[in-house]
């Protein structure tokens, strides 16, 4: 359409324009010369022609601005294949989807569906196959990891590979990023980048580099070696096994998502039965700075050997 137009509209100009030139350019008693189509557009345009604006808006009218446009909003159209029209089913068989609807004649898969897995009546493969293993509802999992920021790639995964030991926290100590002066929490060791952001079940603290800790320390972790807990110790430190439950990690962790939320820390949970003989206190909220001593019965409950 837009074509059609536009071949319209020059034809139209140059047959008007040439009949203008005409009586321009012709003398009495001389010969009508042909004048090509670009010189008869820049006569009209030189305004050599003194009736070519009249002759212009009365051959174009309301459509002189949209005429030499190459496009309008009412000539918009999608690109071929750009829009597939929806297959419509069962609606006479010269669509080609109709009687049967692509279904086929007669059977179970015509009439209706089965659940998903469903064989026919055949034992299933996920029936046929043997169970192996099993998942242990009670297991945990402590972070033993950093995310520590290194320059290379081969430093990034030794930095991994290594446990929160002693002396790390140590390292950390001495380049001014913990306080030794104060409580050592999960948090303290999470803000300082000695572990991951995710913490699932708690910080096991390991005791590899311990020869490091000369001074004392005092941290709160979930759980502790034997080792890493003789080597505080020995320093005149102190280790204590609190519990954390998901939400008391979030309460620790990130108190401003609750403040943010507009709600109240959460109380600290109490440890399952399974867990009791494994901790030493509850998890105290918000982030504790201060340690607590133990008591001659729990240090009593400590020195005695498991049973």
């Amino acid at each position: 359409m837009l074509r059609r137009r536009l071949s319209y509209l020059l034809s139209a100009s140059i047959r008007n324009a040439s009949i203008c030139n005409a009586s321009i350019y012709t003398k009495p008693d001389s010969i009508l010369l042909p004048i090509s189509s670009s010189q008869q557009f820049s006569s009209l345009h030189c305004g050599q022609c003194p009736n070519a604006g009249s002759m212009l808006n009365g051959l174009f009218g309301s459509q002189s601005i949209r005429a030499y446009s190459l496009l309008s909003l009412n000539d918009l159209r999608d690109n071929k294949g750009a829009r597939k029209q929806k297959t419509r089913k069962g609606r006479g068989i010269g669509s080609g989807k109709g009687k049967t609807a692509g279904r086929g004649h007669k059977g179970q898969k015509a009439r209706g569906t089965m659940k998903f897995g469903f064989e026919g009546g055949q034992t299933p493969l996920r029936r046929r196959l043997p169970k192996r293993g099993f998942k242990n509802p009670f297991s945990l999992t402590f972070q033993l990891r950093s995310n520590l920021q290194k320059e290379t790639q081969k430093e990034r995964e030794e930095e991994g590979k290594q446990p929160v030991g002693l002396g790390k926290i140590a390292k950390l100590i001495n380049a001014g990023k913990i306080d030794s002066s104060e409580l050592i929490t999960m948090k303290t060791l999470k803000d300082a980048g000695a572990i991951g952001k995710q913490i699932r079940d708690g910080v096991r603290l390991m005791g590899r580099g311990a020869e490091h800790v000369t001074w004392p320390i005092h941290l709160e972790v979930s759980r502790v070696t034997v080792r890493a807990k003789a080597a505080v110790e020995a320093a005149g430190g102190s280790v204590r096994r609190v519990y954390y439950n998901k939400l008391g990690f979030r309460a620790l962790l990130k108190p401003e998502w609750f403040e943010k939320k507009g709600r109240l820390l959460p109380r600290a949970a109490r440890p399952p039965p399974k867990q009791k003989d494994k901790v030493d206190s509850i998890g105290r909220l918000p982030a504790p700075t201060k340690p607590i001593p133990f008591s001659p019965e729990e240090k009593e409950a400590m020195a005695a050997p498991p049973a």
